[in-house]
């Protein structure tokens, strides 16, 4: 079982991310978190590093059932959707499949959430 969705575009890195932001919020997704991890490589260890951007995504409506299904899946929440330029004018996004991160929980009603966002996230990826 693959752990990610994944689609490239031939489109800019920046254009991607709006792209993303775009087709996200169309399936109900909210974006939480936003990490440049070029920006913190250049920061943290003064390397160079390819446009790359983290993007944690929350559905609050399967994030509250998600939660009350099993009060640890926080710890593995939001889903991340990542964007990276592969070279100019060509760009990759993938996004975690939350049935394959989720497996390691035994817990069935934790699953049908799961499986209600993977094909969100399926649709997100899709539509780009």
């Amino acid at each position: 079982m693959s752990y990610y969705f994944s689609k490239e575009l031939n489109v800019s890195f920046d254009e991607a991310v709006e792209k993303v932001r775009d087709s996200l919020a169309a399936e109900g997704f909210g974006v939480l978190t936003e990490i440049d991890v070029k920006a913190t490589l250049k920061k943290k260890l003064d390397v160079e590093f390819r446009p790359y951007k983290i993007l944690g995504a929350c559905h609050p409506e399967s994030a509250y059932r998600a939660l009350q299904a099993e009060d640890k899946i926080g710890l593995m929440l939001p889903c991340n959707v990542v964007v990276q330029e592969r070279e100019p004018g060509q760009a990759e996004v993938s996004a975690i499949d939350p049935v394959a991160s989720m497996a390691a929980v035994d817990n069935p009603n934790l699953a049908e959430v799961a499986e209600g966002v993977r094909k969100k996230l399926a649709s997100v990826i899709d539509k780009l």
